[in-house]
């Protein structure tokens, strides 16, 4: 089994910067790629970035293109997210979530095996 546990959520206020952290353990792969995922109060779990293994593969939603960078420490099985410029429709729980594979492009929540327990973001305007 692998373990993901998100950190690094919190109330910041619009304009503002957070940074989240993914930590995984137990069966660690050698070759998997990780996505973050966020889901606001009554509306779907939605794709916000992937990343690939390597490092070198990634993805993001639209609406965050320009204000967040996922990136990935493979040495401490860390992959983190830094956003920037908060808008308070960035407002959710945010999710980091794993799959076996080569690439980043897994934009579904169900090309995902495993899942960690979200961390809270809330932009205040």
């Amino acid at each position: 089994q692998v373990q993901l546990v998100e950190s690094g959520g919190g109330l910041v206020q619009a304009g503002g910067s957070l940074r989240l952290s993914c930590a995984t353990s137990g069966r660690i792969f050698s070759n998997y790629a990780t996505g973050w995922f966020r889901q606001a109060p009554g509306k779907e779990r939605d794709f916000v970035a992937s990343i690939s293994w390597s490092g070198i593969s990634t993805y993001y939603t639209q609406s965050v293109k320009g204000r967040f960078t996922i990136s990935r420490d493979n040495a401490k099985n860390t992959v983190f997210l830094q956003m920037n410029t908060l808008k308070p429709e960035d407002t959710a729980v945010y999710y980091c979530a794993t799959r076996l594979g080569s690439g980043a492009y897994y934009l579904q929540a169900s090309d995902y095996n495993y899942w960690g327990q979200g961390t809270q973001v809330t932009v205040s305007s």
